[in-house]
């Protein structure tokens, strides 16, 4: 199968090249800023049209994975311009490279195009952001709903897992290299999330391809816990000193862009394809297990 991963050198973008190319698709991808070392890469601004839909022709791709996107929350709620800049006009841009070509295209959205009033979230839910990144979001997956191709919408939330060094932090990330420096760490009891191993994103979204499956599914992990809950269970998995974690309110800080808290059900997933995502423990573990990456901390 041929393939483009838009925005192949981010940490979910990334893995899911990685792991195409070992099962022998033809995959290509496009970058911003950083080039990697695997595959076929090319310098893409998917805020320019032209650009980006003459390099989908040119590919002429029967699979485009739409990865790239502004995710920074508070950057969006203060810079709404390039919010909308590259995840609104972008993924027109992307999607319209698509239809020139009917290439099927999977969508990687947020758990954010959901506003928290809900105790758990299905896939048949109307979507209904508090803030302006989910906003964003949830625009672009009712562009890629109304764009009459074959389409995957794939919801996650919090994925985590080691990284290349351009790649931005994540949360356990954060919490091994603060430990491991003997510092204390604020964490938040307020905040919830469903944390997604990289991995367990990356074997599903293969799996949906591989099967000629279409619709919104929610990939992301099996538990709903708090960032402190996360952060005590990755000291312990990693053998660091969970002390040094204190636990804080959300209320002591002052972000532009409000958390609200959002339980992903990931029940279709495995009814569909029978992958059961791991949760934080078993997740945690398996990256620990993972010793080509550790060296990266």
């Amino acid at each position: 199968m041929k393939i483009v991963v838009i925005g192949g050198s981010g940490i979910i973008g990334s893995k899911i090249v990685k792991k195409l190319l070992e099962n022998n698709n033809d995959v290509s991808y496009t970058y911003y800023e950083n080039k990697m070392d695997v595959g076929i890469g090319y310098k893409i601004d998917i805020r320019k049209k032209d650009e980006t839909e003459n390099f989908i022709s040119k590919i002429n791709p029967d699979l485009v994975i739409h990865t790239s996107a502004l995710t920074n929350i508070d950057v969006c709620e203060t810079n709404k311009e390039l919010a909308d800049s590259i995840n609104v006009e972008g993924t027109k841009n992307v999607v319209s490279g698509c239809k020139k070509n009917n290439s099927k295209i999977v969508y990687i959205s947020t758990s954010f195009v959901f506003n928290g009033d809900k105790q758990k979230y299905d896939e048949s839910e109307e979507t209904y952001p508090s803030t302006y990144y989910g906003k964003t979001k949830s625009l672009g997956e009712e562009i890629v709903k109304n764009s009459e191709l074959s389409f995957l919408i794939l919801r996650t939330d919090q994925p985590y897992y080691w990284k290349e060094k351009w790649q931005r932090e994540n949360s356990v990330l954060r919490v091994l290299q603060t430990l491991k420096k003997g510092q204390v760490l604020k964490e938040i009891t307020d905040w919830y999330n469903v944390p997604t191993y990289v991995p367990d994103f990356v074997n599903a979204l293969e799996n949906l391809i591989v099967s000629n499956l279409s619709g919104i599914f929610h990939v992301c992990g099996s538990d709903f816990v708090s960032r402190y809950e996360w952060s005590i269970a990755t000291a312990k998995i990693f053998g660091l000193d969970e002390k040094l974690i204190k636990p804080i309110s959300s209320e002591n800080l002052h972000l532009p862009a409000k958390r609200v808290n959002i339980n992903l059900s990931n029940d279709k997933i495995y009814q569909k394809t029978g992958i059961r995502m791991n949760g934080i423990i078993d997740g945690l573990q398996l990256m620990k297990n993972d010793n080509k990456y550790s060296s990266k901390l």
